[in-house]
């Protein structure tokens, strides 16, 4: 069977050593896109070969992060470490048939040639010294490792679906081991047998890997010629992300892991899912794409060749677009987690058209969403002291008047402040903004009187009571009839 007339399958397949970061989980995403846009298969491997530096925590979050951020795969997830066996099995037919050979080279005679090349200055590479070597006179129980018997002569092109046509030199490539001295099997090897047994049609991942696919690539081959259906797979090799500046992407930039972006930026799954799809693929100028529609775009040809720049300041912008977007209920619920202060559910749910409007994250969010604790606000800002102090407080017991009889909505509010205003000779700003201090604390909150309606008569009202002067009269602030919220 042709690769063409293969049903796509990719695969994401990270090594557990660390969290999912964002150069990861855009890889991810072009991987499940392609396959979700194909009607293919998106499949899973843990790349744990590496015992000593894989963690359970790092396997869980990066199945968390990828679940987060809606990318299902499909089957079970695959660990390479439970797969050595299958490995060693393909490296010893490899041996039988001619197309890998021992090499009895000690790691001191190694380490000897390579400082020799250095000396030298010629390029780092094992010199092929046990490569048509006669092995009769060593003892059997020499320790060896195997090596591929890679070309001598001509060239490798590989037709990557983004770089385009990439061609290297055969005699640029060593035989490199496939297995080591312990049985154990190399990176290069357990990909490679990975990848066929899983039935792989498109290997997309970052353009650091460019350099393996020209040792990859013989093993594939190898291997068709052994036993047949083992076919090249398609080479898809994504650039890397920088930073801002265009330096390589570090964790000043924003090479952080999902999980920092979701619980410490507070960044939604949909806005990040959107950010990393438009960090090297385009569609025109849509900034804004669903879900729905980026399965339907996406194809690798949309993906450019120079590197893209990680901006967190763009990924807020376009988080707060999807704030906006956002039900009310569910942003209420996250909103509620970072809070931890006592704000009933139904009210968060009301002030949340009103907060989401100038958010740009989860964070921000729950920080306009303060005042609406029971008890709040504990203490002012400096500028909304600021605001209560020389006739501050004055022009506070003004607006209290005006709406201590007052219905309690929106327009009524909105009418009755105006008319206090006019008749003190002030502006609206001069009853509005000492209001906005006693009210939420701060010099910013929804509008005034979005603020009055969302708290209701009686807080309210008990607000204003408490930053008022020591002394000033009371009686205009009784809360006659029960909370008028509305």
């Amino acid at each position: 069977m042709t690769l063409s007339s293969r049903r796509v399958v990719t695969r994401f397949a990270p090594s557990p050593t660390g969290f999912l970061h964002i150069g990861g989980a855009r890889t991810a995403l072009f991987n499940w896109l392609f396959a979700r846009h194909h009607a293919g298969t998106a499949l899973l491997r843990i790349e744990d070969t590496d015992q000593k530096r894989s963690t359970p925590e790092a396997v869980d979050a990066i199945i968390n992060g990828l679940a987060w951020l809606g990318l299902d795969h499909d089957g079970p997830v695959v660990f390479q470490s439970t797969r050595s066996e299958r490995h060693r099995e393909v490296a010893l037919k490899l041996l039988e048939h001619g197309h890998a050979y021992r090499c009895y080279a000690t790691p001191e005679e190694l380490a000897e040639m390579r400082e020799q090349q250095r000396a030298a200055r010629q390029p780092i590479r094992y010199d092929g010294r046990w490569r048509d070597a006669d092995s009769a006179h060593v003892a059997p129980d020499t320790p060896f490792t195997v090596r591929i018997r890679m070309p001598r002569s001509g060239c490798t092109t590989i037709a990557d679906a983004v770089q385009g046509e990439v061609t290297v030199a055969n005699s640029e490539l060593d035989d490199f081991v496939l297995l080591r001295a312990d049985g154990t099997a190399t990176y290069m090897l357990a990909v490679v047998v990975d990848d066929h047994d899983m039935g792989v049609t498109h290997v997309i991942r970052g353009d650091d890997h460019l350099n393996n696919a020209f040792r990859q690539l013989p093993l594939f081959r190898a291997m068709d010629a052994v036993e047949g259906g083992w076919p090249d797979p398609v080479f898809a090799h994504i650039p890397l992300i920088h930073g801002s500046d265009g330096a390589k992407l570090s964790k000043r930039h924003g090479a952080l892991s999902v999980e920092a972006y979701r619980d410490e930026f507070g960044i939604l799954p949909e806005a990040l899912f959107n950010y990393l799809l438009r960090l090297g693929w385009g569609h025109g100028d849509t900034e804004e794409i669903s879900r729905e529609d980026a399965i339907r775009l996406f194809d690798l040809s949309g993906v450019g060749r120079s590197p893209s720049r990680f901006d967190l300041r763009k990924l807020e912008h376009l988080n707060g677009h999807y704030l906006r977007e956002a039900d009310d209920a569910r942003l209420a619920a996250l909103v509620a987690e970072r809070l931890e202060l006592p704000v009933a559910r139904d009210l968060l749910v009301q002030a949340m058209p009103f907060i989401k409007v100038r958010a740009r994250n989860l964070n921000e969010l729950a920080e306009g969403a303060r005042f609406l604790a029971a008890g709040e606000p504990r203490d002012l800002t400096d500028k909304a002291e600021a605001l209560l102090s020389g006739d501050g407080r004055r022009h506070l017991g003004i607006a209290a008047e005006a709406l201590a009889s007052t219905h309690w909505d929106g327009a009524s509010l909105e009418a009755a402040l105006v008319a206090a205003a006019a008749g003190a000779g002030l502006k609206l700003g001069q009853l509005a903004q000492p209001l906005r201090a006693a009210l939420t604390g701060t010099t910013s909150s929804p509008g005034i009187f979005d603020v009055l309606v969302l708290l209701g008569r009686e807080e309210s009202m008990r607000r204003i009571r408490a930053h008022l002067a020591p002394g000033a009269p009371q009686n205009h602030l009784a809360t006659d009839g029960g909370d008028a919220r509305v």
